[in-house]
């Protein structure tokens, strides 16, 4: 009996303590602001959408607003917070994403209301379901007297995107960035998404998060942008991810306004890593600068290898761009490029401007410069001009990958491609002199041109070809005669042709090469 109660007694301790555990564990969890990537067709206003809501939150309310790109800005609605990503688009979102890492909450679809859903409005839909993240439909430009809102909800609901307004979950926003219309109804909108997502993080355990934005400052080193999942970061603490590692001594929030410490989904600028980190990395805090150097791992360049032999033609390329973030989504599109054909090879690839260095390279190995935001210095574009270097800047990723396969299929040249036209059934031969021969016929299928080639056929066997130079109707030259006409025939070619047989006419046109 007594050893009932003893058990009896050890089983109710350990109730308790579990109890007490999971209360800590609950208190421990707090929620957090919602972070949102912004998705869309090129030219639909992603970007000006970001301004917009930075100026109806930030830029209002703050002297001097963001002065720097930092991939990343905060906005505090009825006293609720938001953290926005501001990449160049779902490339970058993607480039992140192949990591591993969950950059985002919510994701708003922007669809312009006078276009409708393009072909990278589709490509953004197949992103958000691969992040497995809700999304909120923004029907943009809505000012515009060409706007037809109903359209583009029809258009989403072929893409597998139901709204609320066709019976679905996705809720819909109509903006207009220009105007600043709607824009309070869209930041209400992700809060109330928010809500019913019921984001926590636990703020006990080391802070830990991913890298957006990174880049190489010439007077103060290393600098990156890191969106925290979980956990406090604060000045001192040792962080590392998979490429680099170091002692945090400046924290600094997303204007650049120094801070002592940064809670979950909260954008914040980090000074102290040895070397530049990864966007989409992942990052944690250590307790020792020796364990945060044994998660470093060598870095895999993403520039393409190529074979030291190869009988396809190569496109070398130089990339140069504005920061970190940009050149690796950049990279990211075009791998996805065919490469069957011609190849591409990045010479190299780096943040900054297109400089001299740049150019004598580029001259060496007859390669072309791509910029992506990023300037030219004089010296190169003097050297460029003089030795004839193309450089290419560009403001839209979109367009960067447009250009390069120009490129691509330019190198390709033309091609050859046989054109059927049609089949004439020969009923009679009149006329024999020497290649060139006279005869009649009905024309069978398709039509024929004065000028086209033909085969000669005869019971299914291939036996000459040649061309026909004369074509007459009604005892009248014409220049094409189409199915189910007769005709007379002038035909030149390396062999006879008598009663009974098929020519089959085709002709040949000059295509540009296709990737």
């Amino acid at each position: 009996m007594a050893f009932g109660f003893w058990t009896l007694g050890f089983i109710c301790l350990g109730i308790l303590a579990m109890l007490q555990k999971n209360k800590e564990k609950t208190e421990n969890l707090k929620t957090r602001p919602p972070v949102v990537v912004v998705l869309g067709h090129v030219d639909h206003g992603k970007s000006s959408l970001l301004e917009a809501i930075k100026d109806f939150e930030i830029t209002s309310k703050e002297s001097g607003g963001i002065t720097q790109h930092v991939g990343a800005y905060e906005v505090d609605h009825q006293g609720k917070k938001i953290t926005f990503i501001d990449t160049p688009g779902h490339e970058a979102f993607s480039a992140m994403r192949s990591r591993g890492a969950k950059i985002a909450d919510i994701a708003l679809l922007v669809v312009a209301a006078d276009e409708g859903v393009k072909p990278q409005t589709k490509e953004a839909i197949l992103h958000i379901k691969k992040a497995g993240i809700p999304l909120v439909a923004v029907v943009n430009k809505i000012d515009k007297s060409e706007a037809e809102p109903e359209r583009v909800v029809r258009e989403l609901s072929k893409e597998d995107v139901l709204t609320e307004t066709m019976g679905g979950k996705v809720p819909v926003v109509e903006v207009s960035a220009k105007t600043k219309k709607g824009i309070t109804d869209l930041l209400e909108m992700i809060l109330l998404v928010a809500e019913m997502e019921n984001l926590k993080a636990d703020v006990s355990k080391p802070a830990e998060g991913v890298v957006i934005e990174s880049y190489m400052d010439c007077n103060r080193g290393p600098i990156a942008t890191l969106i925290l999942r979980g956990g406090v970061l604060k000045k001192g603490d040792i962080v590392g991810t998979s490429f680099a590692a170091g002692t945090v001594k400046i924290l600094e929030d997303f204007q650049g306004k120094p801070i002592e410490k940064a809670l979950p989904s909260m954008p914040v600028i980090v000074m102290g890593f040895a070397s530049v980190p990864g966007v989409g990395d992942k990052f944690k805090v250590f307790e020792t600068a020796e364990q945060a150097e044994k998660e470093i791992k060598e870095e895999i360049s993403p520039i393409f290898p190529v074979a030291a032999e190869t009988d396809k033609k190569i496109l070398n390329l130089i990339i140069k761009a504005d920061f970190l973030g940009s050149l690796e989504a950049v990279c990211e599109v075009l791998k996805k490029l065919p490469q069957e054909k011609v190849l591409i090879r990045i010479l190299k690839r780096e943040v900054g401007e297109v400089n001299e260095s740049d150019v004598k390279l580029a001259r060496g190995a007859k390669a072309k410069i791509l910029g992506f935001r990023v300037r030219i210095s004089p010296i190169a574009k003097n050297l460029a001009s003089r030795d004839k270097i193309t450089i290419i800047n560009f403001e839209i990723i979109y367009e960067l990958v447009q250009a390069v396969r120009q490129l691509l299929e330019k190198m390709l040249g033309s091609e050859t491609v046989r054109v059927d036209l049609g089949e004439i059934k020969i009923l009679e031969i009149f006329k024999i002199e020497k290649a060139r021969q006279i005869v009649g016929g009905r024309i069978t299928d398709g039509l024929v041109k004065k000028g086209s080639l033909a085969e000669i056929f005869r019971r299914d066997e291939r036996i000459g070809k040649g061309k026909i130079i004369g074509l007459q109707r009604q005892k009248k030259d014409v220049e094409e005669a189409k199915k189910g006409s007769e005709c007379g025939i002038l035909f030149e070619g390396n062999a006879a042709i008598e009663k009974g047989d098929a020519l089959i006419v085709f002709g040949e046109e000059r295509k540009k090469g296709q990737l």
